[in-house]
C-alpha cells in the first residue's frame, strides 16, 4: 500500500476530527480540584484551584485598577490578586468589590508567587462568589 500525500491528508483530517471531538465531548467533566489554602504549595504554580475562605482585607492597588484580597480559612491564608479586566466583569453585575469583605467566598484562580509567596490570580470575573 502506497501512503500518498491525498491519503496522508485523509488521514490527519481525520485524526483531528477526533480529538477535536474528544475535546468537546470531555471538556465539560474536568473539575477544577478544590484545595485547603495550607495545601498550596511551589508544585502547583500555573495549576487553576477553588478554595473556600473569608475574605478579611481588601485592598486596592496605587493604580486603582486591581485588587488584593485575603482569604483566610481558619488554618491559613493567601492572597487574592483581581485584576482590572475581572473588576470590570464583577463590577458590571452590580457588585462593589469592597461588599465582599467579612464574607465567605469561594474562589477559583491560578495559583503563583510573588516574592516568595504563594498567590492566587482570580480566573474570571464569575469565579468569586460569596457562599453561605
Amino acid at each position: 500500500m502506497e501512503i500518498t500525500d491525498d491519503k496522508l491528508l485523509k488521514i490527519a483530517l481525520v485524526t483531528s476530527l477526533i480529538g477535536l471531538i474528544g475535546l468537546i465531548a470531555f471538556t465539560p467533566t474536568i473539575e477544577v480540584k478544590e484545595v485547603d489554602i495550607k495545601d498550596i504549595n511551589r508544585g502547583m504554580i500555573d495549576e487553576e484551584v477553588s478554595i473556600k475562605g473569608v475574605i478579611t482585607d481588601v485592598a486596592q492597588s496605587s493604580s486603582k485598577t486591581s485588587y488584593f484580597l485575603t482569604v483566610n480559612d481558619g488554618e491559613a491564608q493567601i492572597q487574592l490578586i483581581i485584576f482590572e479586566s475581572q473588576v470590570a466583569e464583577i463590577e458590571s453585575k452590580n457588585l462593589d468589590i469592597d461588599s465582599f469583605k467579612n464574607h465567605k467566598v469561594q474562589v477559583v484562580g491560578t495559583v503563583t508567587q510573588y516574592n516568595s509567596e504563594m498567590e492566587l490570580i482570580l480566573s474570571r470575573g464569575d469565579s468569586l462568589r460569596i457562599v453561605s
